[in-house]
């Protein structure tokens, strides 16, 4: 019998919505009305929390209400302190950009449109737990008063007061006594990493947890679904936080599987509890952190968390948005800009007025002007004042080997 005939196979290579003179269609976003989706006890099993990695997380209403089970419990201070913490992040990102463009420093990344994410869940956070961040979380250490901006911005221009000694690319910071663990340039390393910190702080008895965090984009390498399989196995006391913020560089986030489908279900589909949150919400972001943060503690297990975002300013300095993606699309992005919406809620509630906006604003870029001046002491890119070639060989070995003594006295430093 003759089969009958079929049409050829094809392959389906997936399409952002938008692209240069086409506004984006948002409509592939799906958006819960804020308050509408349910907080279970955080004890609740992995398995039960399927229909909260596909709804969306939010506590801010279009008004600035906090509204739903979700709205947590925080004292207005906390969120000033949040406020401001966002709007240092943001001057400082914009105050390095230019510093860039003048050839202080070689590169930088922004987390532009991204700050609530880093800022809330940092509060959510107790000493001596351990963050794996990629470079776009300087939210965590920017919301610190224990870490000085004039340090950061000298580790950005690789000069004499570098205190990796040059041996970082720029952003890529590492504070052990702030728990964040030396960012690595190479894609979703820190999530195993993490996964095994975590595991380590259970084998001790100790009471720290560990927070990974991931780009939409990196969820496509092994090392992320590794990760995942070791967490729900061992229930390692780690959350995990996957930034959907749509673009991987000039790859939509379709491409790593986002399509007809959320980076929060390959948690549930795993034996790891998983939420999807609104990352432009500090509120949303503050509570669903606190709800992981506990779920971890109390030896409940692992959490995956997708946070909901937009990467607003270029993938880093060496990046052209314009080129695949339309120019307004931050602009037109649904869930806002996470800076105006906290504000208005706390307008709202009469904790904030248009005045100490405007007073803070003034402040904070003062306040990041003077570090800049400060890191600028110990020199830039533009004179040459960098780290020691001696460097290279200290803080290496304990006692440094034979040849390596050698290799220095040949180097004459």
């Amino acid at each position: 019998m003759t089969p009958s005939p079929t049409a050829p196979l094809r392959l389906h290579v997936p399409e952002p919505t938008g692209r240069p003179g086409c506004s984006t269609d948002f409509s592939y976003l799906a958006i819960s009305p804020a308050g509408a989706v349910r907080r279970p006890p955080t004890d609740t099993p992995a398995a039960d929390t399927a229909d909260l990695a596909t709804s969306l997380v939010r506590v801010l209403d279009d008004e600035g209400r906090a509204v739903g089970p979700w709205a947590p419990s925080i004292h207005p201070e906390r969120l000033r302190r949040g406020l401001r913490a966002m709007m240092k992040t943001r001057i400082f990102d914009a105050r390095m950009l230019m510093a860039q463009r003048k050839k202080k420093l070689s590169f930088y990344m922004q987390c532009l449109g991204e700050e609530a994410i880093a800022v809330a869940h940092a509060q959510a956070l107790a000493e001596g737990d351990m963050c794996f961040p990629t470079y776009r979380q300087q939210g965590l250490l920017l919301s610190r008063d224990d870490i000085p901006m004039s340090e950061l911005i000298c580790q950005l221009m690789s000069n004499e007061g570098d205190p990796l000694k040059g041996r970082q690319l720029p952003v890529m910071y590492s504070y052990k006594r702030a728990g964040f663990f030396s960012i690595s340039g190479n894609l979703a390393t820190q999530v195993i990493q993490a996964v095994g910190w975590a595991m380590a702080s259970a084998i001790k008895g100790d009471t720290k947890i560990a927070s990974a965090w991931i780009g939409d984009g990196a969820t496509a390498e092994a090392d992320f679904h590794t990760a995942l399989t070791f967490a729900h196995v061992y229930r390692a006391p780690v959350i995990i936080n996957v930034v959907n913020n749509q673009w991987a560089i000039s790859t939509f986030q379709s491409i790593a599987g986002g399509e007809g489908t959320t980076f929060a279900q390959r948690g549930v589909g795993v034996g790891v509890a998983s939420l999807r949150v609104d990352g432009n919400d500090f509120l949303a972001v503050y509570a669903a952190s606190r709800w992981a943060a506990e779920r971890a503690r109390t030896n409940h297990g692992p959490t995956l968390i997708e946070w909901e975002t937009y990467r607003a300013g270029p993938h880093s300095t060496s990046d052209d948005p314009s080129k695949y993606r339309p120019q307004d699309d931050w602009q037109r992005f649904p869930l806002g800009d996470p800076i105006a919406r906290l504000k208005q809620h706390l307008i709202a509630i009469g904790e904030w007025t248009e005045e100490q906006h405007a007073a803070a604003q003034k402040s904070l870029e003062a306040e990041v002007l003077a570090a800049e001046k400060e890191a600028e002491r110990h020199g830039s890119l533009l004179d040459g004042r960098v780290p020691s070639a001696a460097a290279m060989f200290e803080g290496v070995y304990k006692d440094m080997p034979e040849h390596l003594r050698r290799q220095r006295q040949q180097m004459g430093v």
